[in-house]
């Protein structure tokens, strides 16, 4: 995986690294007011976790089943409904560099990474708060985001990394459409889009 910013089909804001937020119309189950970390999106499809939907387990748990000693309380949060593997999102200016080998840099204060080494470190009690662990993943493939985006089913939105570590989960929709000038009640949507 590495992370590519593009131009959106029609207008000049780069999708990835990025977020894409859904718009109220999209009903899916597991993508209902979420809000995506777009990290890789070309020509071949596009990745992203969802980074606001808590998965019904504790870190702990999760380490544990994997043979990995955990001493912290890590968010672990569904990413997404592709695939059942885990990835570390974290702040790479607050992580050690040996934890940086094996991780992608989507920004400058996020990287991602699905190394059982990141995982063990970043579950040590003097690791970085600043991170979280996310199973499965949001993928779509060639031109299908596109397709999306151009129905008004997603909202392309500019990262903001404050987001992904320290908003509190349940706001993360709504702040991210603030952030773009979008206020969430004044949203309506029907089945062409969305009118603000």
């Amino acid at each position: 995986m590495r992370a590519k910013a593009e131009q959106h089909p029609g207008g000049s804001a780069r999708l990835a690294p990025g977020f894409v937020v859904a718009a109220p119309s999209l009903r899916d189950p597991n993508f209902a007011r979420s809000v995506v970390l777009l990290v890789e999106h070309g020509t071949q499809g596009s990745i992203g976790f969802v980074v606001n939907r808590l998965a019904p387990v504790a870190f702990k748990d999760v380490a544990e089943s994997i043979g990995v000693e955990a001493d912290v309380d890590m968010p672990v949060l569904v990413g997404g409904p592709v695939s059942r593997t885990g990835w570390v999102v974290f702040d790479p200016t607050e992580a050690d560099e040996a934890l940086l080998e094996d991780a992608v840099r989507v920004h400058e204060r996020i990287a991602v990474t699905a190394s059982r080494k990141a995982l063990e470190a970043l579950g040590e009690p003097t690791s970085s708060k600043r991170r979280l662990l996310v199973v499965g993943y949001a993928g779509w493939g060639q031109g299908q985001l596109d397709g999306e985006l151009e129905r008004g089913v997603w909202l392309p939105v500019a990262l903001d990394p404050s987001i992904v570590f320290d908003c509190a989960m349940e706001q993360r929709w709504a702040e991210v459409l603030r952030g773009a000038g979008i206020e969430p009640g004044r949203i309506i949507s029907n089945s062409s889009g969305l009118v603000s």
